[in-house]
């Protein structure tokens, strides 16, 4: 089992309707699109984090359903929920967020179950490890559960949520020592450490602890750290409608993948191949690139890999 801890959230994405720009609402947040597409393709996941009882809310919750998601870890605020207005530009989506007091951000310790399932993988990320309370929270679930189970991390890290670079650098050192699998994307690590060579840095933030460590490259495709090996894969070659979401689901795709193959634990991890991470790589990367096909963070479900 898949148990994804996080914010939800929805994202209002541009839309030209008769010459006038408006904004369509999508079900959202990086770990619950983590949640949904490893839920479309097969994986069995539960949903951790709070969600809004407003109208907003009972969207996000119906769509996860609807992929296959568990809500039995979902605890219901009468907050509103957060929103997040997607803006095009030149080098990307650029993301802003209204996120004062809104349900997902307010999840606190006596939230979270006292026993989670064994063998369960638990995964974190993004925007969730920066807002209080829910941070502090989801930081004591991750060093509760760390060495129990499997700890996957996606910082997602969005700069304009982080006042304080060094001491969001200090934190993720932190998650890093805590983490089996660590999936972070290019564009994180430039912003993190410019200048530096991608490879030293995932080679670094392997030294913490993690069994491996996966950077994404967008159209270049992927390349991961295992044992002292570096193995990288090409992108396919797709025609790209919106690249939002595509991120989380190269993540829910690696840990689908890994559930499949037995393989959602600490030692499991460390019992691949090369022929098989590079086969984990490339089918992250499939499922990301149909991802990219179409608009919204909409992954693809099994039945669309055959």
């Amino acid at each position: 089992m898949i148990i994804v801890a996080g914010e939800a959230l929805i994202d209002l994405s541009p839309l030209q309707v008769e010459g006038r720009l408006a904004y369509l609402p999508h079900p959202g947040g990086s770990p619950y699109n983590v949640a949904l597409g490893a839920g479309r393709l097969g994986a069995p996941v539960r949903f951790l984090g709070r969600i809004s009882s407003d109208g907003f809310g009972q969207l996000l919750r119906a769509h996860i359903r609807q992929s296959g998601v568990d809500l039995e870890y979902v605890v219901e605020g009468p907050e509103l929920t957060t929103l997040a207005l997607v803006t095009p530009t030149e080098s990307g989506e650029f993301f802003s967020f209204y996120c004062q007091n809104t349900a997902d951000t307010l999840l606190r310790p006596q939230d979270l179950p006292a026993h989670l399932p064994q063998g369960a993988a638990l995964h974190f990320g993004s925007i969730s490890l920066l807002l209080e309370p829910t941070a502090s929270t989801l930081e004591g679930l991750m060093t509760r559960e760390a060495g129990r189970r499997l700890i996957s991390l996606d910082p997602n890290v969005r700069p304009f949520l982080i006042p304080d670079k060094a001491a969001y650098l200090g934190r993720l050192e932190g998650w890093l020592c805590r983490a089996d699998l660590v999936k972070v994307s290019q564009a994180d690590l430039e912003w993190l450490y410019p200048g530096r060579e991608l490879e030293a840095i995932a080679a670094e933030w392997k030294g913490y602890g993690p069994a491996l460590v996966i950077v994404t490259q967008g159209g270049r495709g992927a390349f991961a750290w295992t044992g002292g090996e570096l193995l990288r894969v090409a992108a396919p070659k797709i025609t790209v409608a919106d690249t939002v979401g595509a991120g989380d689901a190269f993540m829910g795709a690696c840990l689908a993948w890994l559930w499949r193959a037995g393989a959602l634990s600490r030692a499991g991890l460390e019992r691949l191949s090369s022929e098989q991470v590079r086969e984990l790589l490339g089918f992250a990367g499939r499922v990301a690139a149909i991802t990219c096909t179409r608009p919204g963070a909409d992954p693809p479900w099994q039945g669309e890999l055959a």
